[in-house]
């Protein structure tokens, strides 16, 4: 089964969605992170060996 109806597009000068902090408040608490401790350490060892950050 298809569904179109999930996104509308918009001219470019039409305003966005409107979004307020209970929208943002609500992803915070669904959204799981995208980097896992292993990454990190991976990029802290990076940094500690090449001397680069960011």
């Amino acid at each position: 089964m298809m569904v179109d109806d999930l996104l509308t597009p918009c001219s470019p000068g039409d305003p966005g969605p409107i979004v307020c902090m209970s929208d943002m408040l609500r992803s915070l608490s669904t959204t799981r992170p995208t980097v896992n401790t292993e990454d990190l350490f991976k990029l802290r060892k990076f940094t500690e060996d090449f001397g680069q950050e960011g």
